[in-house]
């Protein structure tokens, strides 16, 4: 049976749907969700979800809540999955066939962005960002990320950092890693500006925090966003200086914040229940 967890931190608004589309149709997976710090009624969402275990963890963290969710899941493959993420039907199944069919030890959903309502500054960013050759056989930005029993095997414990899609492309070569076309994950871009820079900040921060602890962590190409999208495709200048503009506003800011502890921060704009 696949196993789904779900570490839940102040989810309330979002949880629901993404249990909605979980648990819809035939195969119920086995489902974890892991209330972490909460002031919300996330747990109370999770246990209104017939058969979702719930944990509830008293400090906020996500790698100490994907641990205690991954210490009582009972099978394989194994999904970790954002609670902001809604899946289309039959989607786990797809990636745990894509494991079993292609031998790979990790497989992820491709990966769409829902810009409906954006600013110009964020749909500029956007029009990079999805461009960028990075995001091509990686694990990271989808939202889910789906792990053989031999995937899992590769490591004992999520480490104390927030970067947690990136710390699994780490372990994996890229013959080991599958997308899968068929299922979508649609991730919700900031709904303003200044969300998108506090989200860029927690990013650069978290990945520059794993990457002072584990050589295997790809490296970021500074130069990409040009020399990979804008001159192949002279039209998107002027969104590629928007874009720089917004990596370098959010660099700045992450040096400055290096000293302390890099939070759990995150988008709440993008965070919003539907009508």
């Amino acid at each position: 049976m696949t196993s789904v967890v779900i570490a839940a931190h102040d989810e309330a608004a979002v949880l629901g749907r993404c249990l909605d589309a979980l648990l819809s149709g035939p195969g119920h997976p086995d489902v974890t969700v892991v209330a972490n710090g909460c002031t919300d009624g996330t747990a109370a969402v999770a246990r209104a979800q017939a058969g979702v275990r719930v944990l509830e963890l008293a400090e906020a963290g996500k790698a100490a809540a994907l641990n205690a969710g991954d210490a009582v899941a009972v099978g394989f493959p194994r999904v970790y999955l954002d609670a902001d993420i809604v899946l289309p039907p039959g989607a786990v199944d797809a990636l745990a066939g894509a494991l079993a069919g292609t031998g790979a030890l990790a497989a992820v959903p491709a990966r769409a962005l829902d810009l409906t309502g954006r600013p110009p500054l964020v749909r500029a960013f956007y029009a990079i960002n999805t461009r960028l050759p990075a995001y091509r056989g990686a694990l990271f930005g989808r939202g889910a990320v789906a792990l053989s029993g031999a995937g899992r095997a590769r490591f004992d414990a999520f480490p104390g950092h927030l970067a947690d899609d990136l710390f699994l492309d780490s372990l994996f070569a890229p013959e080991e890693k599958t997308e899968v076309p068929a299922v979508v994950s649609t991730v919700a871009a900031p709904r303003r500006t200044a969300d998108l820079v506090r989200r860029l900040v927690r990013v650069r921060a978290a990945n520059a925090q794993l990457r002072t602890t584990s050589t295997a962590v790809r490296r970021s190409v500074r130069s990409s966003w040009l020399r990979d999208v804008v001159v192949p495709r002279p039209w998107l200048a002027p969104a590629g200086a928007c874009y720089a503009a917004l990596v370098l506003t959010a660099e700045l800011r992450a040096r400055r914040e290096a000293r302390g502890t890099v939070a759990w921060g995150r988008d709440e704009s993008s965070r919003r229940s539907h009508a």
